[in-house]
C-alpha cells in the first residue's frame, strides 16, 4: 500500500511539474499599432526599437506590428490583432487612438491593452508613457544661452497637453537663462508631416528665429538648420526622440532621446507573471528611459561645450556658473533625486499673466498631465 501511495504521489508531483513546466514554456503575443511609420525616425521609430529590444531580451515574446495606422482606423486593427493575430496583449501607441483602446478593453476582456500617452484605465486597460519635458526643460537652458536674436523658434505637431507640456518646460529652461529671449510656435497639425516641418522652420527663420525645437517626428526641422548653418548662418536646432545629430552635425546642439525598451520589457514581464495591473506608468529621466542629447553618450555635441562654458549665468542654488555645468547639475538630480529639481516650480505664469502655479508650489502629475496654456515667454495662443 505505501508503494502505491508513493506511487500516486509521484505521479502527482510529476503532474505539477508538468504544468510549472508548460507555464515556462508558454509564449505571450504582443502586438504593437503606430501612428506612423516605423521609418520616420521619430515616435514610431523608436516605439518598434523598444518592442525589438523586448522580443530579444524575452525568450518567450512574440510580438507582430502594424505601421502608419490612421487614428480613424484603429478599432479595425485592434480587432485584427484580438481575433485573427490572437494576441494576448496590444499596445496602441498615440493619443487619438484612446476611445477605441478603452471600447476594444470591454469588448475583450480577456486581453490587456496598454495606450501610450492617454489618461483613462479601465480593468484590462492600463496607460504608460515617457515623458520629456524635463529634457526639454534643459534643452531649453542651452537655446537660451545661444541665441544671439533672442527669437526661438518651436515646430509643433498638434496642440494636446503633452506637446504643450514640452513647449512650456522648454521656455521655462529658455527664460531661467535669458529673461529677454521668446518662444514662437507654429503649429503643424501631423506627427509626421516632413514638407509641413521644413516649411514651418523655415518660416521661423525668416521671422529672425536662430535657435528650433520642435516636437514631430521627422528630422526636417533638423535639415533645414543644418543647410543655413552650412551657408554661413548658424541655426542651433534641438532633435527629438532618436539620435538626429547626424543630419545636423553643425547644427544639432542637444535633444531629447527615448528608450522604450526597459518599460516594454517591464510592462510584458508583468502580464507574464501574471502581475500586471491597470496603473499608469509614467517614465522620465530617473527610470533611464529619458535621455539627453543628439546621440546615445554624448549628451551635448562637442561643437558646442565650449560656447556653453563660456555663457554665465546666475542659479539659485549654484551661484555664479556657466550654462553646461547648470544642464549637467540639473540632469544629475533628475536622475538620482527628481524631487531635488522641478521645473514646473512656482511662481510660474501664463503669457495673459495669470498665475498658475504660486511660489514654493510644483506642478502635480495631473496638472502636468493636463496643462493647456503657455508661460509668459512664450508668444501667441495656443489654437483649439
Amino acid at each position: 500500500m505505501r508503494f502505491f501511495r508513493l506511487l500516486g504521489i509521484s505521479i502527482i508531483v510529476l503532474l505539477m511539474a508538468a504544468q510549472v513546466s508548460l507555464a515556462k514554456d508558454k509564449n505571450l503575443k504582443a502586438g504593437f499599432i503606430y501612428v506612423g511609420p516605423v521609418g520616420d525616425y521619430g515616435w514610431s521609430h523608436a516605439h518598434d526599437l523598444g518592442r525589438r529590444y523586448a522580443e530579444k531580451k524575452l525568450p518567450w515574446l512574440k510580438t507582430i506590428y502594424i505601421e502608419s495606422v490612421a487614428e480613424a482606423d484603429a478599432k479595425r486593427i485592434i480587432n485584427r490583432f484580438v481575433q485573427e493575430q490572437k494576441c494576448d496583449v496590444v499596445f496602441t501607441t498615440s493619443f487619438g487612438y484612446m476611445q477605441d483602446t478603452l471600447d476594444a478593453g470591454r469588448k475583450y476582456p480577456d486581453t490587456v491593452f496598454m495606450h501610450c500617452s492617454g489618461f483613462k484605465q479601465a480593468k484590462n486597460v492600463g496607460t504608460y508613457f515617457v515623458d520629456l519635458y524635463q529634457v526639454y526643460y534643459l534643452n531649453g537652458l542651452m537655446a537660451g544661452a545661444l541665441t544671439k536674436t533672442n527669437k526661438i523658434g518651436y515646430v509643433a505637431a498638434f496642440p494636446i497637453p503633452e506637446v504643450v507640456r514640452h513647449i512650456d518646460a522648454f521656455a521655462l529652461g529658455i527664460k531661467a537663462v535669458n529673461p529677454k529671449a521668446k518662444v514662437h510656435v507654429k503649429w503643424i497639425y501631423a506627427w509626421y508631416g516632413p514638407d509641413k516641418a521644413r516649411e514651418a522652420a523655415e518660416a521661423l527663420i525668416a521671422e529672425g528665429c536662430d535657435a528650433l525645437a520642435f516636437t514631430e517626428d521627422t528630422p526636417s526641422v533638423i535639415e533645414v538648420g543644418q543647410e543655413h548653418t552650412k551657408k554661413g548662418k548658424q541655426i542651433y536646432t534641438f532633435s527629438h526622440y532618436s539620435p538626429m545629430q547626424p543630419y545636423g552635425k553643425d547644427s544639432v546642439v542637444s535633444g531629447q532621446l527615448v528608450d522604450w525598451g526597459g518599460l516594454y520589457v517591464s510592462i510584458l514581464t508583468e502580464v507574464y507573471e501574471n502581475k500586471w495591473t491597470n496603473k499608469d506608468r509614467w517614465w522620465l529621466i530617473g527610470q533611464g528611459a529619458a535621455i539627453l542629447g543628439g546621440n546615445f553618450n554624448e549628451p551635448v555635441n562637442k561643437k558646442f561645450v565650449t560656447g556653453l562654458k563660456q555663457a554665465k549665468v546666475n542659479a539659485p542654488d549654484m551661484g555664479k556658473v556657466s550654462v553646461y555645468d547648470l544642464v549637467m547639475k540639473r540632469y544629475k538630480q533628475m536622475k538620482k533625486n527628481p524631487a531635488a529639481f522641478e521645473p514646473f516650480s512656482g511662481p510660474i505664469y501664463d503669457n495673459t499673466g495669470k498665475l498658475k502655479i504660486a511660489k514654493g508650489k510644483k506642478a502635480s502629475k495631473s496638472d502636468l498631465l493636463s496643462i493647456m496654456y503657455y508661460v509668459d515667454n512664450v508668444e501667441g495662443k495656443i489654437p483649439h
